[in-house]
């Protein structure tokens, strides 16, 4: 695993072991940030079940002016950390253990752009969206990953289903504020 574009480029990262471990792949990653390409320089990144945080380590790179990263698993935390470390990116990051449902409850910050990837068929997506749109800055998006037969809702708080982008079994879902509602 490895960042693939911006300052960073090449960079090797590490990541937990096991079965129950599911990095996002080259292919999605490039075609996340392709989605994504002009709304992250200078912008505020949220790395919901980070896991490795190789996407929030890949917005950094490729510009966010901040990325936090959030998870529930202390052994995932420790990999963001050293991945951190091994970047040089951690005065621009801020990482959290916890419980996605708290952190969003608590959270006081806002963010452009929000990325989710729960565990698979989980309910955990469900939940999180509504949460996840009620931290974000009006024109931010929210983006997740999940598998193409899991279906995700309309909408996540006054955020809309904008688009969904297929990768083989693997759907990138991205919200956003309706036009007339992100321009009053």
């Amino acid at each position: 695993m490895r960042i693939i574009a911006g300052t960073h480029r090449g960079k090797k990262l590490i990541t937990l072991e096991g079965e129950q471990v599911r990095p996002t792949t080259d292919r999605v990653k490039e075609s996340l940030f392709n989605i994504l390409q002009f709304q992250l320089e200078g912008r505020r990144f949220l790395d919901l079940f980070a896991g490795s945080g190789q996407i929030g380590l890949e917005a950094l790179s490729r510009g966010a002016a901040l990325a936090v990263f959030v998870d529930a698993s202390k052994e995932s935390i420790r990999v963001v950390e050293k991945n951190l470390q091994a970047t040089g990116l951690q005065e621009r990051a801020r990482v959290v253990t916890a419980d996605f449902a708290s952190y969003l409850r608590g959270c006081r910050e806002r963010f452009d752009v929000a990325f989710l990837d729960p565990p698979y068929r989980s309910g955990l997506l469900e939940q999180a969206l509504p949460l996840a749109a009620a931290c974000m800055n009006p024109g931010g998006i929210l983006l997740c990953e999940h598998p193409k037969d899991e279906e995700v809702p309309e909408r996540a708080g006054d955020f809309a289903r904008f688009r969904s982008y297929r990768y083989g079994k693997i759907l990138l879902t991205s919200y956003r504020l309706p036009e007339e509602e992100a321009h009053s």
